[in-house]
């Protein structure tokens, strides 16, 4: 499955090197944490050189940005299609739960990664990238909530607390699920956090 994802986010041969270096670097920051894992450490896990790393990332922070970016992309490919497709508020809503919570089911290394390096990739040298990423990839979700307020389908509220209205109680669920300590796969209860996120924004139920 992770050979398919970095396959999609960064084809061609000529990236094989690229996508080896990222899947061992994923595998390192899974197991010893972002902070304890060196370049070194990479570099003995993937058989390069430090090089070749440096090469290719510049340094550990592009590595972990470049594998965050890598892990969002391959998010985006998969929800971006399903909001696009929405025709109402309530169906942008829930499609978004829904796609994010299927991908973590799916994706659970680079779900727990992305848990991990949000923080630091936020507050390095990345995060200007990192806000423009986002602001692009939920265009459309911002384009659907601003209508849904102008129909009076969803409650007008102050925009800083979209997010956590919308995403914070699948997110709780699936680092729940990430760490051991649910069962259930998140995707298995998509429709009821979804129905949620609905229920937390809508104008009337």
């Amino acid at each position: 499955m992770l050979q398919d994802t970095f396959e999609r986010v960064l084809p061609g041969a000529r990236k094989s090197t690229k996508r080896h270096i990222l899947r061992c670097a994923l595998e390192c920051f899974l197991e010893s944490g972002i902070e304890s894992t060196t370049i070194d450490t990479i570099r003995q896990r993937s058989g390069t050189s430090v090089g070749t790393i440096y090469h290719h990332f510049g340094n550990k922070e592009g590595l972990v940005a470049a594998l965050f970016f890598a892990a969002l992309d391959d998010h985006k490919a998969v929800m971006w299609p399903e909001l696009e497709r929405a025709n109402s508020p309530k169906t942008v809503i829930e499609e978004l739960v829904h796609s994010y919570m299927d991908w973590v089911t799916r994706q659970p290394e680079l779900a727990r990664f992305m848990f991990l390096a949000r923080s630091s990739v936020a507050a390095g040298p990345f995060g200007e990238e990192l806000a423009v990423r986002n602001r692009e990839q939920y265009s459309v979700l911002h384009k659907w909530l601003a209508e849904g307020v102008k129909l009076g389908d969803i409650r007008s509220l102050p925009k800083e607390t979209y997010p956590s209205l919308l995403l914070g109680q699948s997110e709780n669920y699936c680092r729940a699920w990430l760490s051991g300590r649910v069962p259930t796969p998140p995707g298995d209860h998509a429709p009821v956090f979804a129905d949620s996120a609905w229920r937390s924004l809508a104008q009337q139920i």
